[in-house]
């Protein structure tokens, strides 16, 4: 593992992101086998059940949780890196911090264009194509004539 995926796996650690989001999956996960370690220090959690938040798969500290069937987030893969530079924000939020922050950026940007992603920093940072968003355009007032 590389030093800066150390750090942020410490961070998150000590930040207690990580430890919540073990508690989620230990909690809103089912079947066996629930967290794999993945690549960089991150944990991978399938069978995320509860109803929100509403997208495929989450960041919360080191632990990315998915909907389905954990083992099609393969290590190198697009959606894998996206929520693997979430992990690093939340190193840089120092946590917990990170989750209202993220839901008010949600909330401006779907204030904007009517999507939670396009214009929130978190997603646009963590590359919205590899999370697979599309980035919409402003509604219609808002543009400029």
């Amino acid at each position: 593992m590389k030093p800066v995926h150390r750090v942020r796996q410490v961070v998150n650690a000590v930040n207690l992101s990580t430890c919540l989001g073990l508690l989620l999956a230990s909690t809103a996960t089912r079947g066996p086998g629930r967290v794999r370690r993945g690549p960089e220090g991150l944990l991978v959690a399938g069978g995320y059940r509860l109803p929100f938040p509403i997208a495929s798969a989450f960041t919360v500290g080191n632990v990315i949780l998915v909907r389905g069937d954990a083992s099609g987030l393969a290590d190198g893969s697009r959606l894998l890196r996206h929520e693997g530079r979430h992990s690093t924000q939340y190193a840089w939020c120092l946590g917990i911090a990170m989750i209202p922050l993220y839901g008010a950026c949600a909330g401006a940007s779907m204030l904007l264009c009517g999507d939670w992603a396009s214009y929130n920093p978190f997603e646009r940072l963590a590359g919205l194509a590899d999370g697979g968003y599309e980035r919409r355009p402003l509604r219609p007032f808002l543009r400029r004539p």
